[in-house]
């Protein structure tokens, strides 16, 4: 099979700035999606687009989307079978992920690798063909480390990503492909390189512990590492459950946004977020948009939550941000975590 060569950096030309005018560019940002697993079924017989019915307005009420894709999007493939559980998506899920509006996906995870190369090759493939730019693997290390830049506003996004979870035999080498390793050697270099060709550099880490309420201390150390280095935003997943959110240097942190479209019945997954991030210049913007992503009460299609449903989710991401002194407020059934920078942060 062919596949698509990836270049040191996409561009992505999404529109044209007003001469004079400073825009914001907004993104959302969703947690873990996985379109197999106990949902094959259901999308067998709904389709693929039926998972983000009830969010799609919301993942293009910006200028891009991303989320993380936990499973590989592909026919072929050798199964790793020396783990617990393995997936692998149907090729119409690309096209799916498409109409919901995602433009960018990040790879580096546990489970991209579940039938091995020729498995990520079909979905690099699958996501090139639907126009869809990722981040955080490829055939070499080298080119799982590369960032996907896109052009917003006349302004550039790099996005760079990072696993930190195991089997370790996932991970890329000079010479096998796989994810990018959550290695801080790696990813501070990566972010000073894309700093140098984008104005906002964000970093997504896989990581932490699963159904877990709060950071690792290793998490903690790594996203402040990744700010130290020059990123402006990191966006964390895997928990399955949602973590707090902290401001360090002026930067917020996501440590977990919880599941998305994800094909489990856990009733341990039961609430998410879409974050939706608002960049201008010095200046950062949070919406929270409190989502339920119980198996029980949606059948793998994330609700907006509203009212006191919403606000029961806002009451409970606070008290988990709390220890980092993180307070996210309501007006009017909308909620906001207001984020001013001083200034670019100095890369160390």
């Amino acid at each position: 099979m062919n596949r698509v060569i990836l270049p040191l950096v996409f561009s992505l030309l999404l529109s044209t700035p007003l001469p004079g005018y400073a825009q914001e560019i907004v993104i959302n940002f969703v947690g873990d999606i996985m379109l197999a697993g106990s949902a094959t079924g259901t999308l067998e017989r709904w389709g693929y687009d039926y998972p983000f019915a009830g969010t799609v307005q919301e993942l293009k009420s910006g200028d891009l989307a991303v989320g993380n894709l936990e499973a590989p999007i592909a026919r072929g493939g050798t199964e790793f079978a020396n783990k617990q559980f393995r997936f692998k998506a149907s090729p119409a899920a690309a096209s799916a992920l498409k109409r919901a509006g995602f433009s960018i996906l990040t790879l580096a995870n546990n489970h991209l690798m579940d039938f091995g190369a020729a498995g990520l090759t079909e979905t690099l493939d699958n996501l090139g063909r639907h126009g869809i730019l990722y981040a955080g693997a490829g055939q070499t290390l080298a080119e799982a480390r590369q960032p996907a830049v896109v052009e917003v506003k006349g302004k550039r996004v790099a996005f760079l990503a990072y696993s930190l979870t195991l089997p370790a035999e996932f991970y890329a080498t000079a010479n096998r492909a796989g994810t990018a390793p959550g290695y801080g050697r790696y990813y501070a270099h990566d972010i000073r390189q894309a700093r140098t060709v984008a104005d906002y550099v964000i970093v997504s880490f896989h990581w932490g512990a699963e159904r877990a309420a709060m950071p690792k201390a290793y998490q903690v150390e790594a996203a402040h590492r990744a700010i130290d280095a020059g990123a402006d935003l990191v966006i964390g997943h895997h928990p399955h459950v949602l973590q707090g959110i902290e401001t360090y240097r002026g930067k917020v942190i996501f440590y977990s946004l919880g599941n998305f479209a994800f094909g489990s019945r856990s009733p341990h997954a039961d609430r998410s977020i879409i974050a939706r991030v608002r960049l201008d210049g010095g200046s950062t913007g949070v919406e929270i948009v409190p989502l339920n992503v119980l198996y029980r009460d949606v059948r793998y299609r994330p609700a907006v939550l509203t009212g006191t449903e919403g606000a029961t989710v806002i009451a409970h991401l606070n008290r988990i941000s709390k220890p980092f002194g993180t307070l996210i407020r309501g007006r009017n059934g909308q909620y906001a975590l207001e984020v001013s920078a001083v200034g670019p942060v100095a890369a160390r």
